[in-house]
């Protein structure tokens, strides 16, 4: 079954909007055919051969160390193509890729491209994982999580996140007592085993990962951290330094965001760059000159210039200028991603405008949810459907608690007995004197008030004398939300693959409707 994200209480109004044609200025960002044969001729109107050879020889190097799989040769031939165009999603580069929607987004990406060439078949459609190397937030990648253990590796953290190379393997050995007596146990073994061997770094050990998971379906993987690449946006990169060119050119979509929705998902910085030594630290103008912070590094205007111009690989973008970087260096037509992406990529069309670069179709990832047959019975005999656990929970328990309470009904219909007799003597009142219509209103407060304390109260008796049907909801509530959120925001792939292995990937693949925004949920 699925549930639509218009129907998901917790879905961002913004995104919802979004999808639903009612945020002024995306009506054609969304996707829609119509919208795809627009966009490849914007694109093929401002990528050049060049770029595409660059493009071509970059993944070729990078994945020199990979069995590349037929698919993945015949999509990488196809770059040189002016027909050809990537359809692209990216993530940081967690340990053993992370919570599960990791690979779900992949799939994703893989079947929109899929999609449209079976749409557009006078044109080839590569899938393109963007893999954030250039990241510096150790910690927030250095673990993942089954239903058993939380797994944690140690490392230098402060510089890109890609070139820390791996010195602690001991999680590998909990991994395997986890796992070694499931099924395809064995395969993640060997996996984790040969990603996270010392010496390597996490760049090279995502991009095997991912090679293993979906060479088959011909992903191709990029790390942006590259001298040619970067050489590609020297110009943005250097409008960034000298007029603060995303700060400025955002200011009013970012004003409009915080007016009509309250936030702004990411504010960006007068100068979004990094600079890259050891670490990777930011840096800030102050006066005419240009500081990277935490170092004893500074630069002139004509200094960070030159420095740009020879070294522009010791440049790094940060979240809100690398998708400019993203879509200035590949043919790219859509960005595959999650909410918190989807709303920080809305505040930048402006900004794409100004540097004229086509901005991207975008779409919202799908959310994927396993749930064992025996859970969905449970929830059947309790009397909850699926859907009860995607809203107000509390709200649901509340009223399953209290659904054949008698003194329920009886407090209800007494309330609704006082309101009624309230309102007739507020209208012979008002006749009266206007200091007894407000004694009067007083009054029906303050007896509401005790109907609400005596439906509070009733409440927690009836949790109490159904402590068991409470509980038992409870924990249904676990399955369906382990660790109080959602399943694909906490388990690890291989929870999944350890029982299933490829043919789980594949399901995952079939059940996708890659032309709606919905949570599918499915038995396993």
């Amino acid at each position: 079954m699925t549930i639509g994200f218009e129907n998901i209480d917790s879905i961002p109004k913004l995104v919802k909007d979004f999808l639903g044609h009612n945020l002024e200025g995306f009506q054609e960002k969304i996707f829609d055919l119509e919208n795809f044969k627009n966009q490849i001729t914007e694109k093929q109107n401002s990528y050049s051969d060049n770029k595409r050879e660059i493009l071509y020889n970059t993944i070729f190097s990078q994945n020199q160390e990979e069995q590349m799989s037929p698919k993945q040769l015949d999509y990488l031939f196809s770059l040189k193509a002016k027909n050809t165009f990537t359809i692209t999603t990216g993530h940081q580069l967690n340990l053993f890729t992370g919570p599960v929607f990791f690979v779900y987004k992949i799939l994703q990406t893989i079947k929109t491209a899929e999609f449209l060439t079976s749409n557009f078949p006078e044109h080839n459609f590569v899938p393109v994982f963007w893999m954030a190397t250039e990241d510096h937030d150790f910690d927030e990648i250095n673990h993942f999580k089954t239903r058993e253990h939380y797994y944690e590796i140690k490392g230098n953290a402060g510089g890109d996140v890609g070139n820390i190379k791996i010195d602690d393997t001991f999680f590998i050995q909990e991994f395997e007592k986890e796992f070694k007596d499931h099924l395809y146990g064995t395969e993640l073994i060997m996996w984790i085993k040969n990603a996270y061997k010392k010496g390597k770094t996490h760049t090279q050990a995502i991009r095997y990962l991912v090679n293993q998971l979906f060479s088959d379906y011909g992903l191709l993987t990029i790390d942006g951290n590259e001298k040619e690449l970067k050489n590609q946006v020297k110009d943005i990169f250097r409008k960034e330094l000298l007029s603060n060119q995303l700060f400025e050119t955002t200011k009013n979509q970012r004003q409009f965001l915080e007016d009509n929705y309250g936030k702004v998902q990411v504010n960006p910085r007068e100068i979004n760059l990094f600079y890259l030594t050891e670490t990777r630290n930011r840096i800030e103008k102050i006066g005419n000159d240009y500081f990277i912070l935490d170092t004893d590094l500074k630069f002139s205007e004509e200094e960070i210039l030159n420095e740009l111009d020879n070294h522009p690989e010791k440049f790094s973008p940060n979240a809100v200028l690398r998708p400019a970087y993203q879509e200035t260096i590949m043919p790219n037509l859509a960005y595959v991603g999650g909410n918190a992406e989807i709303m920080y990529w809305i505040e930048l069309k402006d900004y794409f405008e100004s540097i004229n670069l086509p901005f991207p179709i975008l779409i919202p990832r799908n959310s994927m949810l396993f749930l064992e047959e025996k859970t969905f019975r449970k929830i059947e005999n309790s009397g909850l459907k699926i859907e009860d656990f995607f809203g107000n929970f509390a709200e649901v328990i509340n009223q399953k608690i209290l659904d054949n309470s008698e003194i329920k009904s009886l407090l209800k219909q007494k309330e609704q007995n006082l309101i009624d007799s309230f309102s007739e003597i507020k209208a012979k009142a008002e006749l009266t004197d206007k200091s007894f219509v407000n004694l009067v209103k007083a009054e029906e407060t303050r007896q509401l008030k005790s109907f609400k304390r005596m439906q509070k109260r009733l409440l927690k008796a009836e949790k109490i004398k159904q402590s068991e049907k409470f509980d038992q909801m409870q924990n249904l509530f676990l399955k369906v939300h382990p660790g109080g959120t959602w399943q694909e925001r906490v388990f690890n792939f291989s929870v999944f693959y350890a029982d299933f292995g490829k043919q789980w990937i594949a399901d995952s693949y079939q059940l996708m409707d890659v032309q709606k925004s919905e949570l599918i949920i499915s038995a396993i």
